[in-house]
């Protein structure tokens, strides 16, 4: 529990926070932001895993609210949306943190350290090496083997 009374493995079955709050706690490794945000399996019943990534779900099946989010990559339009805290169950609530270091708990698709990552092209959960101007940003590898990313998911 933080300073704030926020629990970030928090899998509510409904929502103790408005969805889309950013709250920013200060840790051993700096500063790091968390979204609260529910979760959704998506089209390919992908489960939540702490420390894998979620996008924002397709505005077509979330709609515009920009607080549903899935590890289901083909059921995102390749935007980033955090690193989930906890094994959030399908419609739960909980926190996935946006900005600051974080260790995932899958590789990479592809990359090295010092790499600008995205969603576009990732595996389910994880990350890719950027490699169009189009891609969407939203973290980078610092330590590619051993999963740290520096994170800046668009809020």
């Amino acid at each position: 529990m933080s300073e704030l009374g926020i629990d970030l493995s928090a899998n509510d079955a409904s929502a103790q926070w408005t969805p889309g709050t950013v709250v920013t706690l200060d840790t051993e490794q700096g500063s790091k932001k968390y979204k609260y945000v529910q979760y959704s399996t998506g089209a390919g019943t992908v489960a939540a895993v702490a420390g894998n990534v979620a996008g924002y779900q397709k505005i077509a099946t979330a709609g515009v609210g920009g607080y549903i989010v899935t590890s289901d990559v083909s059921d995102t339009d390749g935007v980033g949306a955090g690193v989930l805290q906890a094994a959030l169950t399908d419609d739960y609530y909980g926190w996935v943190q946006v900005s600051g270091l974080a260790t995932l708990t899958t590789a990479l698709t592809a990359g090295a350290d010092g790499n600008a990552l995205t969603l576009v092209g990732a595996g389910d959960g994880t990350l890719d090496v950027s490699a169009l101007v189009t891609d969407v940003v939203v973290a980078s590898a610092l330590d590619a083997s051993a999963k740290v990313i520096h994170c800046m998911f668009p809020l």
